[in-house]
């Protein structure tokens, strides 16, 4: 039964995660598929930011922040291209990522996705990224 409140209290903490994620990236121009999220992940079009899919997935895993490409309804690029990226709060909020953090970790993805071909902003990200999740070991 205490497995089961863990569990539960878990579940309720990604989605809060989530809706932060969604909110923050709304208040930065991003475009939300329907608006925000109910659940545990988003998917945002790029669209507006001139930057695709896989341009912005790159541009991430060289800043140590896992996303992934994805396509997005009416997608005019390939399912190798797409217009689209996901992200999910399941893993941070294993971590222990809380709600104060969601606006820093969107602030990081930003500022890489905006400066996807620069190399030394992108190494800048990946040590603010390294630092902050320091406090918050994969295995706590």
């Amino acid at each position: 039964e205490a497995l089961n409140a863990d569990f539960k209290s878990y579940a309720k903490q990604v989605i809060k995660n989530a809706k932060v994620m969604a909110n923050e990236f709304i208040n930065r121009d991003y475009k939300i598929i329907s608006g925000g999220t109910q659940n545990h992940c988003m998917l945002i079009d790029l669209r507006n930011k001139s930057i695709t899919g896989k341009d912005a997935e790159n541009a991430l895993v060289k800043a140590d922040i896992t996303a992934n490409k994805n396509m997005v309804p009416f997608d005019t690029k390939s399912p190798f291209i797409t217009s689209g990226i996901r992200f999910g709060t399941s893993a941070i909020t294993t971590r222990g990522v809380k709600e104060n953090t969601i606006p820093i970790i969107v602030d990081l993805i930003d500022r890489a996705i905006m400066n996807h071909e620069n190399t030394k902003v992108l190494l800048e990200v990946k040590n603010k990224v390294n630092s902050l999740m320091s406090d918050y070991p994969i295995f706590a």
